[in-house]
């Protein structure tokens, strides 16, 4: 089959998870390249339904590793509840699934900024998610962003995490009038994710780049 790469061509919902699902069944890798998890689509076969907005849909698919790639901001939080209601129904996550060590983070404060931001429009609202994708990829394009690899060395993410807050929260209080952010109470929070997401965090980069190498068929 080769490598494939589908891309959607009218600002979404033209149906590109039903093609992912079909060619998935025949592919060796499967690749979400960008979005976040405000994105979505349901697969309906012999073993049930299934919802996935991070997660790949080749996961159903025995021989398939499936990949987050470095485009996706990742709602850590979202991710587990995912994972968590596919293993509910019998799906496994091991080595068949990894993620970019350089995926960016989506943080508490990118979702209140996101909400706020879209509150104050007024009559002018773009119908955002509220989900902090959007201010996710602006600290990604401003090199201020925090990435899934950070939250497996403490003291940078602490480090990153105050340094980030004392702008945002500074937006939040003082722009939006909306609650903030301790840092403490996030850093425990993200901890947390980190402990259950930690072996799945690798160098995606590599891998592809290998896995291309030796002739594996790659879906994006």
């Amino acid at each position: 089959m080769g490598n494939l790469v589908i891309i959607g061509a009218q600002w979404g919902d033209e149906g590109k998870g039903k093609i992912v699902d079909i060619l998935a069944q025949n592919a060796d890798i499967v690749v979400r390249y960008q979005g976040g998890s405000n994105a979505g689509h349901t697969v309906i076969n012999d073993r049930g339904t299934f919802v996935f907005h991070l997660i790949p849909s080749g996961i159903l698919y025995r021989g398939t590793l499936c990949a987050i790639g470095n485009g996706v901001v990742v709602d850590p939080g979202s991710l587990i509840e995912e994972m968590d209601h596919l293993q509910g129904q019998g799906v496994r996550f091991g080595k068949n699934f990894v993620m970019s060590q350089r995926a960016h983070v989506i943080l508490p404060y990118h979702k209140a900024i996101d909400r706020a931001s879209e509150q104050s429009k007024g009559s002018r609202k773009i119908g955002t998610t509220g989900r902090g994708i959007g201010p996710s990829y602006a600290d990604k394009m401003a090199r201020i962003g925090i990435l899934m690899g950070d939250l497996l060395n403490p003291p940078l993410f602490k480090k990153k995490l105050e340094e980030n807050l004392v702008e945002m929260n500074w937006f939040l209080e003082r722009l939006y009038k909306v609650e903030t952010f301790q840092v403490d109470k996030v850093f425990d929070q993200y901890m947390a994710y980190a402990d259950r997401l930690r072996s799945y965090i690798v160098d995606t980069t590599t891998l592809l780049n290998r896995a291309i190498g030796k002739n594996k068929t790659v879906l994006f």
